[in-house]
């Protein structure tokens, strides 16, 4: 994998390179793995391995043993099905859109189901095809968002047909709190998950996301589920990160300039200059996925010496008051670092006033990207 490099521009011609080590994500999975403690350890894939391109993180993943995956969205898994060895497990999180069992067929691809039309439309499928048919069962244990309710579990369970129909191979949930070990919600889904699970006997559970392989032994059950986590976002706000970081973004200067008391910088003349200083603008704004939140508060590095974004961060660009830094580190073509070790994409998401999976994901198509 060193050195691969996927699609984007090339980087002599692109505004930025960002820069995925692909043996920060693998040891970031071993970590995890050693954690779960007995439990198995999947891999989450959605929005493209969180912007990072799965099809090369994922196969990373598989060298080191990885054979559960999770995408989002069916044409995920669709995707995925085509570059992770063939005994691999895809489970799809949104289930099974109307219409849309055949390919679920054709890539060998499991449905998380989530409410009772999906259900039905799965026994359905089991039924033409005379097969109990794979599928994961989501139970909604406080969070609102997605999964069966008591209700509907209820129903399914007074059908004595429905073991006939259909195969739960996983019985699934997903935590509201799980950054915020303390909170009360952890407790309460982790005792409505138990109590469904023993309505389900026999059938592997899930409920711990990449913060909750953090929380305990009572919250890990058969397989675990991380995703940011793998590419380093801090599953524990708050505490030191035990995760490598795994992503690193640098910007070309393409213009710097001397300015005077008086002067503005930017959109809307927001940033009024109070005395001389230097403005260098790099060729990266908030359509590569930069937040416009980190105007006037955000920073880039100078060979691990903060500069500040001086006014708003533009469409295409960004101005930064890099006045004391030697004029040439800041000649046109040199090189400034927004993710680096002096900045994590926590640190980031922290001044944009966001989280960490936002800025990750945000991370836009125009880079050039190096694996290394």
């Amino acid at each position: 994998m060193a050195n691969a490099v996927a699609n984007g521009a090339d980087s002599a011609r692109a505004g930025a390179v960002l820069t995925i080590d692909l043996d920060a994500v693998r040891a970031n999975y071993r970590l995890l793995r050693e954690t779960a403690a007995g439990a198995s350890c999947a891999a989450v894939m959605k929005a493209d391995a969180y912007g990072l391109g799965m099809d090369i993180v994922a196969p990373a993943l598989a060298l080191e043993g990885c054979r559960v995956f999770f995408t989002a969205h069916l044409e995920e898994g669709m995707r995925l099905r085509q570059v992770v060895p063939e005994d691999s497990a895809i489970y799809v999180l949104h289930g099974p859109p109307p219409g849309a069992t055949a390919e679920f067929f054709q890539y060998d691809l499991i449905p998380v189901l989530n409410d009772p039309t999906q259900l039905e439309d799965w026994r359905r499928a089991c039924r033409l095809l005379q097969r109990r048919l794979p599928a994961a069962l989501q139970f909604d244990t406080g969070m609102s968002r997605m999964g069966l309710a008591p209700a509907a579990v209820d129903r399914l369970l007074a059908d004595p047909a429905w073991k006939d129909e259909l195969r739960p191979v996983l019985v699934m949930s997903h935590l509201a709190c799980a950054d915020e070990p303390e909170h009360p919600m952890n407790a309460l889904q982790r005792e409505r998950f138990l109590a469904l699970r023993t309505r389900f006997p026999g059938i592997p559970g899930s409920l711990a996301n990449s913060s909750a392989v953090f929380l305990g032994d009572g919250f890990r059950h058969d397989l675990v589920r991380p995703g940011a986590a793998l590419y380093g976002i801090n599953p524990q706000p708050g505490t030191p990160n035990p995760l490598r970081q795994a992503v690193g973004l640098r910007a070309r200067i393409m213009q710097s300039r001397s300015v005077q008391a008086g002067d503005f910088v930017g959109y809307g003349a927001r940033h009024a200059v109070t005395g001389p200083a230097r403005i260098a603008t790099i060729g990266i704004g908030y359509a590569d996925g930069w937040l416009r939140s980190l105007s006037g508060r955000g920073h880039a590095f100078i060979d691990g010496v903060a500069v500040p974004i001086a006014g708003t961060v533009s469409m295409d660009s960004i101005t930064l008051d890099v006045t004391g830094i030697p004029e040439e580190r800041v000649a046109p073509g040199q090189e400034v670092d927004l993710l680096c070790a002096q900045q994590t994409v926590d640190d980031v998401a922290r001044e944009g006033g966001t989280i960490g999976y936002e800025v990750l994901t945000r991370l836009g198509g125009r880079f050039h990207r190096r694996y290394a």
